[in-house]
């Protein structure tokens, strides 16, 4: 699996609703080489990731505490 890199809270779901849930916090992974601009690749409800427009999240900062306690609760 790719490296996590962060956090998103989803705000548009809009076309994706069996794979996104709004006002959910969904990791963020780091971008493969191709991968287009504009989209984060994120860790969605299959448990896989995938592409979606940035457009529709929020990227977050945490404190590390909470950080480190979601890494043991996302993988």
């Amino acid at each position: 699996m790719p490296e996590q890199i962060g956090y998103a809270i989803c705000l548009d779901n809009e076309g994706y609703e069996a794979s996104l849930e709004l006002r959910k916090l969904y990791p963020v992974v780091a971008p493969e080489a191709n991968d287009p601009a504009g989209y984060l690749r994120i860790i969605d409800e299959s448990g896989e990731d995938y592409l979606y427009v940035a457009a529709a999240f929020e990227i977050i900062s945490l404190p590390p505490h909470i950080a480190r306690r979601l890494a043991t609760t996302y993988g």
